[in-house]
């Protein structure tokens, strides 16, 4: 039996942008996205600390060092620059496997640096 379970978390990353403008998804800080084992084009949820708002997308890769955490498209209609999110992203594994399991979970400060 396989279950879904937290694979990555970046926890309580400020939005930088909100650009309605765009095709889609969220652009994140590669090196965010890098210690939190995420990847280009990987489904994640985000989780918005301020309004409640809860969305899923898939993530664009941002800038090496920039900071940047920007939601795009629709999603951009979900946070305003400023608030608080938390982004997560889940695997798919074998029951017994996932009960050791340890995910990446990342904690930037409020310029979205490690």
């Amino acid at each position: 039996m396989n279950i879904e379970i937290l694979k990555s978390k970046i926890h309580r990353a400020t939005v930088t942008e909100a650009n309605l403008n765009y095709v889609g998804s969220i652009t994140i800080d590669e090196t965010l996205m890098e210690a939190a084992n995420m990847i280009e084009n990987e489904k994640v949820q985000v989780l918005n600390v301020n309004n409640g708002e809860r969305l899923e997308t898939y993530v664009i890769k941002g800038e090496k060092g920039s900071g940047v955490v920007c939601l795009n498209g629709a999603a951009a209609r979900k946070a305003a620059v400023g608030d608080t999110v938390i982004i997560l992203s889940y695997a798919s594994m074998d029951f017994e496997e996932a009960k050791t399991f340890q995910p990446s979970i990342v904690f930037p400060d409020a310029d979205n640096k490690l």
